[in-house]
C-alpha cells in the first residue's frame, strides 16, 4: 500500500468530497499547499537522481483540462481523467516527458465533472463510443488510494451508451470483481517477459499476478485484452517474447483465450529518459541502443524500420501459432 512522504495540495480540493476524504485519510502526512498541481517550484529544482524519491510524494488538485482527443485503436477518445503519473518507475514511461512535472502521481478530485462529460458525450453520439480513461495513469493502482475506479464503474453502468477502457500493469483487481459493470468496461492487461518486468518495470506487479488478474476479470464478466507493451529489443528478445507468448497460452483461462485481443507496441525512448535513468538507476540496464534506434524528433528515439518489421513479423507468426483465433488490433 502506497504511503506518501508528503502531500502537495491545491486549496480548492477542500470543496470536493474526494478532496476532503483524501485529506482525512492522510491527516498524519505532512502537507504543503500549492497554487497549481502543474507547476510545483520545489519539484522543478530536484536533481535527476531524486526521481524515485519524488515519486513518494502525492499531489492532489483539480483537473482544469477536459479536452477529448480522437483515437482510432481500442477507443474513440482519449479522455483526461482522475489521475496522471504513477508511483511505479518504469524506465521507459512515456509520461516522463519532463521529470519535474510528470514523475509523481497527481490525483484530481473533480471526478463528478469529468464523468458527467463522458456520459453526456456518449449519450449524444449516434454510435456507441468507447472512452480511454487510463492513458495518463494506471487506474488499478490509483484505485488502491482513491477507490475511484469502483466509483466510476458504479456511476457509469446506467449510462444509456458507451464503454470505458483502460490498461494496467497491476494485479489488485479484487475490488472490481463483484461490481455490476453491465459489460461496459474493457480492461487491458499490459504484459512483458518476467526478466523485463523485474529489470525495467520497477514497482509493478509480476507477470503471474497480471495473468491471474486478467483471468479473474474475465470470470467476472469484463471484456479483456492483452497489451504486449512496450516490446523492448534486448539481445535475446525473441527467446524472451516467445516464452511470454507460450506462458500466456498456458496460463490464460479458456474463456480469456476465446475472445481476447492483442495490442503490440514497440518501445519509444528519449534523451530525458536517458539522463534520468543514468542518475536515478545507475546500475540498471541501458535501454538506448544506437544500433537499433533512430531519432524521432525533439530528443525522442524509436526502433529503426527494419527492426520494427522484423518484430512485427515475429509477433504475427508466433501469435498465429498460439492464439490462432484472436485478433491483433494493431502493431505500432
Amino acid at each position: 500500500m502506497f504511503k506518501p512522504k508528503a502531500i502537495y495540495f491545491e486549496k480548492e480540493i477542500e470543496n470536493y468530497t474526494l478532496g476532503k476524504e483524501l485529506l482525512e485519510k492522510y491527516k498524519d502526512i505532512p502537507k504543503i499547499e500549492i497554487q497549481s498541481h502543474n507547476a510545483i517550484e520545489e519539484m522543478r529544482k530536484k536533481q535527476n537522481k531524486e526521481f524515485v524519491s519524488m515519486k513518494r510524494n502525492l499531489i492532489i488538485g483539480v483537473r482544469k483540462t477536459h479536452k477529448f482527443v480522437e483515437n482510432h485503436k481500442v477507443s474513440d477518445y482519449l479522455v483526461p481523467y482522475t489521475s496522471s503519473g504513477c508511483t511505479a518507475a518504469c524506465m521507459y514511461c512515456y509520461l516522463v516527458c519532463n521529470y519535474n512535472k510528470c514523475a509523481y502521481l497527481r490525483l484530481f478530485v473533480n471526478r463528478e465533472q469529468m464523468l458527467e462529460k463522458i456520459i453526456k458525450t456518449a449519450e449524444k453520439s449516434d454510435k456507441d463510443l468507447t472512452f480511454e480513461i487510463g492513458s495518463n495513469s494506471d487506474l488499478i493502482l490509483e484505485n488502491t488510494i482513491t477507490n475511484n475506479l469502483v466509483w466510476t464503474i458504479e456511476n457509469f453502468k446506467n449510462s444509456k451508451k458507451g464503454k470505458l477502457t483502460f490498461p494496467t500493469k497491476f494485479d489488485m483487481v479484487d475490488d472490481l470483481l463483484n461490481l455490476d459493470h453491465k459489460g461496459k468496461v474493457i480492461v487491458r492487461m499490459s504484459v512483458n517477459p518476467d526478466e523485463i518486468i523485474k529489470n525495467v518495470e520497477f514497482g509493478t506487479s509480476r507477470l503471474d499476478g497480471r495473468i491471474n488478474a486478467i483471468n479473474k476479470l474475465k470470470e467476472a464478466g469484463y471484456e479483456v485484452g492483452i497489451l504486449i507493451a512496450p516490446v523492448i529489443f534486448v539481445e535475446n528478445w525473441k527467446s524472451l517474447y516467445l516464452k511470454l507468448i507460450q506462458k500466456l497460452s498456458k496460463q490464460l483461462s479458456p474463456s480469456v483465450k476465446k475472445d481476447t485481443f492483442f495490442e503490440i507496441i514497440f518501445m519509444t525512448y528519449s534523451y530525458v529518459h536517458t539522463k534520468i535513468n543514468e542518475e536515478a538507476f545507475p546500475n540498471a540496464i541501458n535501454l538506448y541502443n544506437k544500433e537499433l534506434m533512430t531519432g524521432r524528433g525533439k530528443g525522442k528515439y524509436w526502433y529503426k524500420e527494419e527492426v520494427r518489421k522484423e518484430g512485427e513479423k515475429f509477433f504475427r507468426e508466433e501469435l498465429a501459432k498460439y492464439f490462432p483465433n484472436n485478433k491483433i488490433l494493431y502493431i505500432v
